[in-house]
């Protein structure tokens, strides 16, 4: 009984604000697209700059007078140090150098009387944050077979940084979104109240509990944002199925770079929407209903 009569006063005021409750539920959609559009991108980007940092390297080329034991020697240091990947080290020899640099850059290597190209081990990290220390470690080991050691300092310098970047812009987005659907959909609640205050007064000298009087207009905060965000999903979907594929097919070059799967990402919404809709009736409540 106390359900049905919760839900009927919900509806009762969402009718009583239809055109409101409407501009709520459709910033909330903006909001939530907006949060959707920006999961899909910014994961994809988080994604891509993961990958690229799995492709950070560091290089350790090998003296040409270097012994079979000092190799050995380098190789033991290599896989001593936690922070390289596991598997991680590649040994190519000065013949596979030189095949690989004929395959990159054949008009550099048809006139060769021999083979200039030394020896190397390529240490991936296990974190791409760690290639700078990876490099600085070996060039103070000072071992006899280190003739020099490279890991990209620019590249692997811009790409950790573009990483950070996108982090924190994706985070930054996310809560003015998620500040913004929480303060329209308190507008809305706002006025309900405002609308009903006399109503509320009443109740409340005659008896009503506090939570009485709330459960309505929480309910109509959570409908609303469970209105919003569903519509949301169907526009995503919608995008997703319609725009994605040719936008995507034009630049994804590599399985491993994806966005998080749209399951999840509806999912969330609705959630976030549920969410956003209590967070925001509940403060307007907090604040207004003291009679």
């Amino acid at each position: 009984m106390r359900v049905r009569l919760l839900f009927s006063e919900a509806f009762r005021s969402i009718g009583a604000n239809l055109s409101t409750t409407f501009a709520s539920a459709v910033s909330v959609l903006v909001g939530m697209f907006l949060i959707g559009v920006f999961i899909g991108i910014g994961t994809w980007l988080v994604s891509w700059s993961d990958d690229k940092k799995r492709e950070l390297a560091v290089h350790v080329f090998i003296a040409d007078s270097a012994t079979t034991e000092q190799i050995n020697e380098l190789r033991v240091f290599l896989e001593s140090d936690n922070r390289v990947k596991p598997g991680g080290i590649e040994f190519i020899s000065k013949k596979k150098a030189l095949a690989i640099m004929r395959k990159r850059a054949p008009e550099l290597t048809e006139n060769l009387a021999s083979n200039p190209l030394p020896a190397s081990f390529d240490v991936v990290p296990t974190r791409g944050e760690d290639t700078a220390a990876i490099a600085a470690s070996v060039q103070e080991s000072k071992l006899a077979a280190v003739d020099e050691v490279s890991h990209g300092k620019e590249v692997s310098s811009r790409i950790l940084q573009i990483a950070r970047a996108i982090q924190v812009v994706f985070l930054v987005v996310v809560i003015v979104l998620l500040a913004a659907s929480t303060i329209l959909i308190s507008n809305t609640i706002r006025l309900s109240i405002f609308a009903r205050r006399r109503e509320i007064e009443v109740m409340k000298l005659v008896g009503a509990t506090n939570w009485f009087v709330r459960g309505p207009f929480m309910l109509e905060g959570v409908l609303t944002g469970l209105v919003g965000s569903l519509a949301a999903v169907v526009l995503l979907f919608l995008g997703r199925e319609l725009a994605v594929p040719s936008i995507v097919g034009h630049i994804q070059d590599d399985p491993d770079v994806r966005a998080l799967a749209f399951s999840y990402t509806a999912g969330l919404l609705i959630l976030v929407g549920l969410a956003i809709g209590a967070l925001g009736s509940g403060l307007t409540l907090r604040r207004f209903l003291r009679v």
